[in-house]
Formats: structure tokens, sequence, C-alpha cells
């Protein structure tokens, strides 16, 4: 059985004999196996126990089984106690995301305060079939159908090579005991009806389809790390060009992928693939996604910005903490988009930073009649993303006397009469 799983330990790079590891000891048969396991072979280990108080007594007594075996072995133990069930009303999640968000916080904060490499959980063969069985129900992209990962950053799984049947014969075979949780014997959680139910019944059809599908979910995480090595030549712009997918024969799956880190979800990507050009999609973790033509652009969600009253001169912070510069000083003409000089003598305070609005009109530099802003935008092919950050800044009159980046307003432009000019710069 060791041999086994040392062999899928090398093959998967998992841990190293001169590393402290924490193994996550609920009690139950598998983590006691994996404790056992990496003991027997040498590893250092700490023991880990979570004791949510979900199950009464019942909790209590598998912590009091953990202290015991790890007393037993002379393997330190470390124990933390929650209240699942607060955690859950609090954040409005249901009690099994609770439990896990509690564990998987507690482990990461634990295994740096002891210097451990990884967390060593207990995961199986069996439970990978049955998060496929359970993706596939639910619906789920190519990555659903991966099953678990061996290493999931510090997270480690040495036992996804054995089945929940190998690791009770190991147990028994060794005369060592464990507790079981009874809410595991209960069909009413849906992994615990494919465990008991589906699982049963599917292999009357076949008896090795946990085999089989574990096979397959292999080969599928083999696939995904191909087309991961290829989406991540895009993942690092927020600019897709679609163009660029045409030599792929599924463009969907690369925008997909790529929408993902940004919070965006698998129906929300149907929308995005048929919608017109300047669409904007909103992700839940605040980030907007415009459809340009043949392109996606995406962008943290703009946030609200309030006029900004320039009442002198001075240095102001405006939007997104960007400083906005006022000062006078001798004519000159400044050929730098980010600062601005005017006829100090044709402006008056005070100015009003803003974003620009619907039907703002000025007259650019170096033209005689008035325009509007959003032509001008049009014009220099602006997306719709640039054109809503766009900024302005009027004078007391409500004059916008600089598009900020683009032009300054050819009513108070330098000229040769101009002794002084107002500079403006964005920074």
């Amino acid at each position: 059985m060791w041999s086994k799983v040392h062999e899928f330990i090398r093959n998967h790079k998992l841990l190293d004999i001169n590393e402290l590891y924490l193994v996550a000891l609920s009690g139950g048969a598998d983590s006691v196996a994996l404790l056992l396991m990496l003991h027997e072979a040498g590893y250092r280990i700490h023991a880990a126990h979570c004791n949510f108080h979900l199950r009464g007594a019942e909790s209590d007594r598998d912590e009091a089984f953990c202290v015991s075996l790890c007393q037993r072995l002379g393997i330190e133990l470390h124990r933390v106690h929650f209240d699942t069930q607060t955690y859950a009303q609090l954040h409005k999640v249901s009690i099994e995301m609770a439990a896990r968000e509690l564990r998987y916080k507690w482990f990461e904060q634990l295994r740096t305060d002891v210097g451990a490499t990884g967390v060593c959980v207990a995961h199986h063969r069996d439970d990978s079939v049955e998060t496929v069985l359970l993706n596939l129900v639910r619906g789920t992209g190519l990555r659903g159908l991966c099953g678990i990962r061996p290493c999931n950053g510090f997270i480690l799984r040495p036992l996804l090579c054995l089945s929940r049947e190998e690791i009770e014969s190991y147990l028994a075979a060794k005369g060592q005991d464990y507790v079981t949780d009874s809410t595991n014997l209960e069909a009413d959680v849906v992994r615990n009806k494919i465990r008991l139910q589906i699982l049963p019944m599917l292999r009357e059809l076949n008896p090795a389809v946990s085999e089989n599908i574990q096979r397959t979910s292999v080969h599928l995480q083999e696939a995904q790390k191909v087309l991961d090595a290829v989406v991540n030549q895009y993942k690092n712009s927020n600019i897709l060009e679609l163009n660029e997918l045409t030599k792929y024969s599924s463009s969907e799956y690369f925008v997909f992928e790529w929408l993902k880190n940004y919070g965006f979800n698998g129906s929300q990507l149907e929308q995005v693939m048929t919608a017109d050009t300047g669409s904007i999609f909103t992700s839940p973790t605040g980030y907007d996604l415009l459809v340009d033509r043949q392109r996606l652009i995406v962008e943290p969600s703009l946030k609200s910005m309030k006029k900004m009253v320039i009442p002198e001169e001075g240095t102001y912070i405006i939007g997104n903490n960007d400083s906005f510069k006022v000062r006078k000083c001798a004519a000159y003409i400044s050929k730098n988009p980010d600062v601005a000089t005017i006829d100090a003598a044709q402006v008056h305070f005070p100015l009003i930073v803003r974003r620009v609005e619907e039907g703002d009109r000025m007259v650019p530099f170096g033209m005689k009649g008035s325009k509007l802003l959003s032509d001008m935008m049009t014009d220099l092919k602006m997306t719709l993303f640039e054109k809503r950050r766009q900024l302005v800044v009027t004078d007391a009159q409500g004059t916008i006397v600089w598009a900020v980046g683009l032009r300054t307003d050819q009513r108070v432009a330098v000229s040769e009469g101009t002794t002084e000019v107002l500079e403006m710069t964005l920074c």
C-alpha cells in the first residue's frame, strides 16, 4: 500500500522528507490512514484538528480520539474550535461552505506559524470521482471534469491514488480504529447521494466505474495543462483581440478562461459572445467588460467621482488619487498631453474638474467653431471605457478650457499677447 502512495508522491513531487508538513486530522478513516502512512515513512509531521461543533457530543468524541491517537504516536497536535453556525449566518453561506472556509483559512495560518511546507489532506480517489459527478450534475466546463488535483498551492493530497476500500483495508491490517461521521451515512446532501446511491448503481453497470472515471479525469488534467499553457499567453492583458483566436477551433473556451480571471461566469459568456459592439457587462467582483468591435476590454468598474472645485493655485487630489496641479507661470506652450497651458488672463477661478457629460462642447485649439466632445472622442477612436473616464476642466463661466489629455480650448489659447499662463498638470 505504501509503495503505491510513495510512487504517487514521487511522480507528483508532493513531499520532501526533509520538510515539515501539517496533516489535516478529522479522526475519520482517510485522515487516520494518511497520518499513519506519513508517520511510518519518516516524514516530519504535525496534526491539525478542527472542531466545528456541528454534531454535539460526536464532535467532541472526534477531538478526543485525535488527541489520544497523536499522544500514542508522539505527534504534535494543533486544535481549533469554530462556531460554524454563527459564521455561516454572518457570511450568508451554507454550513458546508462555512466549514470549508474556516478550515482552510486556519490551515494556512497554522502552516505559516509553524513553518510547514504544506498541508496534507486525505482526499482519495473516490472523493475525486464524486467531485467529477457532482460538477457534471451541476453543469461544468473542462476544469470541473478534472476532479481533485494532487496539489493546489500548499494543499497536498498524497492519497488520491487509493480508493476508500483500500484505505479501510490498510487500517484493518494495522488494527487501527477510527471514528465515523454519522452525517456521511445520510443521503440528504448531494455529495452523499452520489456516494450512497448513484455510484453503487453505476457499479452495477461496470464494477470498474470509479477507476475509469478517475482515469478519464487524469487524462483531462493533462489536456487542461496544455490548454492552460496556451491561454496563459493572454491572461496578463486586459484586452483580448478576438481576431487572434481564429487560429483556434474554439474561441469561446479562451474567452471563458480569460474572463474567469475577472470573476465573470459561464452564463455571462454566452451573452458576451453574441453581444453588439458597445455592450458592457459587470462581474460580481467589480470589473466591467466592454465589447469593442473585434476585441474585449476589461477594467475595474468605474467609481463615481464628485466634481472637484479648484478655488486657487495649488495641488489637489481627484478621482482615483490622481494629482491635479495648478499654477501661474511665464508664458509658454506645453507639448505634453498631460500638461495644459492657457492664457491666465482669459480664465477665472474657481475651476471645476469633472467627467465629461452629454452635450459638452468646446472650441478645440486650432479650430473656429465649437464641437461636441462626444464627436471629438469618436474621431479619436476612443473606446467607450476611455470616453466615460474622460475629464474636463471648466472655468467660472462654465467654459470647458481643457479636455484633459486631448485639447485646450481656442478661446483661452496662448497667443502673442499672453504674458502669463495658467499651467494645469494631471499626474
